[in-house]
């Protein structure tokens, strides 16, 4: 065990860098640095076992800092540690990786972004259930703030840990006392904290966060709890600094180099102690062999809900390939998740009604190497949406599906119905949108989500629709398919999922009109191939009608209606106008005018302004 003296020298120096780093940035959060600078100092000086060489080591203790603006402390451990060579007086600056709140992008030890509050300890989860899944010997380690535990994310994750009885997980919470404004909520009581988090089945220890070695106990007690453990860790901000500390008014303030001097009359100026970080022992793993995917039998004309297809392909990759993992929130009947459950109950995670702390699980169990598809209803998704956007910016390779998507679920209502699910997705950066509309396009497409990298999206909806296409059907990244065309077509008819149908209907009525046009599936919404769409619609007449079950803001339309800028084409969109009613699929298309007969007269309307 580190001396006393030794740990407590180290978290002085961290304080020392904090403090002129953050002045010379000119912004910061030193305070919140300061209060949590005997924690930092304890764990990544005595606590964890990590490879400093290496931080994709999978044996490594993991550590996120859930309190994202404490960012300077975790830059100054890393390089103290050796594991970083930055300049740490290029804190903020635009040229240097330390960014004022951590993110990947920019340096490797950094595995989720953070900053949005309330989110690292659904992130843990997700890493602390990989290494039971592994068999490894891993630690993960959440260092949160007291105002964040107001976030209701954080109390799905409360729940959930316990109930995988994750005792490789462990919670510290740096206590202030001080949030951005003024106390928060609970203060120095921090009894209403042990007691709050214990009745979850936490394993809750109270301590004096400023003592190092009350601390190491407090690690040494979390080790050996045998449940998921919550250090909660009674501090001050501003500690060690005199006009600072316990004082309002500090939050998010860097120093001015007056203030600077001082503090560093007051933090002891000590040389940093000569260090060796313990490695991780290495733990053996078999790679199970991965197997043929099987291909389900779908035919011509048949009728089979994309989400009922969706649940099989998930069967089908996790029988193949032991690193898939699915994770739902408590609706994988409807969904199809369940599928999965039924033949490989071991590679299934239940996250229940808890959306927010199911899009953590994923992004921490896919950045431990797996292949990660978490799903639920595409309208309850926007409840996860910081998560989501979080999970972009922490370069997540995972795939979220959301089913029952637009008004054709029918008779449940507006609540129930997504309409603004692609809009969102489509905001992320980097992201991808798949929107299947068959058996055979939704088991390519979640294949095709497998093997590739980034944040995906895929749109399932309800009811049945037949099949249109055979197996022998290939799909990619930013196509589309052209499913109908001719020599005399006057206009383009562009649907997805359930509106290809429609489309293909009003094909068939405008056919019998003599009014030719060509039919596009959509299939991918992003990226999408715009040079190879207006190369086509020019060749079949400039005109499109595009209909979708979505609202009009951020759709499919809006996207084509920027792709299509300067390009002379019209354009006819077709979508959900207004907040819906319950009825039945069929009734909702028509009300709303996205049904076949409303294409049809879109495509005339375009064709005779001419």
């Amino acid at each position: 065990m580190a001396s006393e003296k030794f740990i407590q020298d180290i978290a002085n120096v961290l304080r020392r860098d904090v403090a002129e780093m953050t002045t010379a940035a000119g912004s910061g959060h030193p305070s919140s640095c300061f209060s949590c600078a005997e924690i930092v100092a304890t764990l990544f000086f005595h606590e964890m076992k990590y490879d400093v060489k290496d931080s994709e080591n999978p044996d490594n203790d993991e550590f996120i800092l859930s309190k994202g603006h404490a960012a300077p402390i975790y830059y100054s451990a890393l390089f103290r540690a050796g594991c970083i060579k930055e300049d740490l007086e290029g804190l903020r600056k635009l040229y240097s990786n330390l960014e004022g709140h951590p993110t990947p992008r920019s340096l490797r030890w950094v595995k989720v972004a953070t900053g949005s509050l309330g989110q690292g300890a659904s992130v843990g989860i997700g890493m602390s259930l990989a290494g039971r899944l592994q068999g490894r010997k891993y630690r993960t380690y959440v260092l949160m703030g007291d105002s964040e535990m107001a976030e209701g994310s954080v109390y799905e994750s409360l729940q959930l840990a316990p109930y995988y009885n994750l005792e490789n997980l462990c919670l510290v919470i740096d206590a202030n006392r001080l949030g951005q404004r003024g106390e928060t909520m609970v203060g120095h009581e921090l009894k209403r904290f042990a007691e709050g988090i214990s009745s979850f089945r936490w394993h809750t220890i109270i301590v004096d966060g400023h003592d190092v070695s009350a601390l190491q106990k407090a690690f040494e007690e979390a080790r050996e709890a045998g449940m998921p453990t919550a250090i909660i860790a009674k501090t001050f901000k501003g500690k060690g600094v005199s006009f600072m500390e316990n004082e309002e008014g500090w939050h998010g303030r860097a120093m001015n180099p007056g203030e600077l001097k001082i503090a560093l009359k007051e933090i002891p100026n000590v040389k940093m102690p000569k260090i060796k970080i313990e490695k991780p022992k290495e733990v053996e793993v078999m790679q199970p062999k991965k197997k043929k995917i099987e291909v389900s039998p779908y035919e011509l004309g048949v009728e089979v809900a994309t989400r009922m297809a969706y649940g099989k392909a998930l069967r089908n990759l996790a029988v193949a390939n032991p690193g898939v993992i699915v994770v739902d929130a408590e609706v994988s009947n409807s969904t199809h998740a369940e599928e999965v459950k039924k033949v490989r109950p071991g590679q299934f995670v239940e996250a229940f009604i808890a959306e927010q702390d199911m899009v953590g699980v994923c992004l921490g169990l896919s950045k431990k190497g797996y292949k990660v598809f978490g799903s639920t209803f595409a309208a309850f998704l926007s409840r996860a949406h910081d998560q989501i956007r979080m999970s972009a910016l922490s370069n997540g390779d995972f795939t979220l599906c959301g089913s029952h998507a637009g008004v054709s679920i029918g008779e449940d209502g507006a609540s129930q119905m997504g309409l603004e699910d692609i809009a969102m997705f489509r905001a992320l950066p980097n992201s991808i949108i798949f929107y299947p509309s068959d058996g055979i396009s939704t088991e390519k497409l979640t294949y095709l989500a497998a093997q590739t990298n980034g944040l995906k999206y895929i749109r399932t909806t309800r009811g049945k629709t037949p099949g249109i296409y055979s197996q022998k059907e290939e799909f990619k990244i930013g196509g589309f398919k052209v499913l109908r065309q001719s020599v005399k077509d006057r206009a383009v008819l562009v649907g997805a999922g359930i509106t290809l149908h429609e489309c293909l209907k009003a094909y068939e009525s405008l056919k019998k009109k003599k009014i030719d046009s060509a039919v596009v599936d959509l299939y991918c919404v992003k990226p999408f191939d715009s040079a190879s769409f207006i190369k086509l619609v020019k060749k079949h007449g400039g005109r499109i009608v595009v209909c979708e079950d979505h609202y009009e803001e951020g759709g499919i339309g809006e996207m084509l209606a920027e792709e299509l800028e300067n390009s002379k084409i019209k354009i006819k969109h077709l979508f959900v106008g207004e907040i819906p009613h319950s009825g039945k699929p069929e009734e909702l298309l028509k009300k709303y005018e996205i049904d076949a007969a409303a294409i049809a007269r879109g495509a005339k309307k375009l064709i005779m302004a001419n």
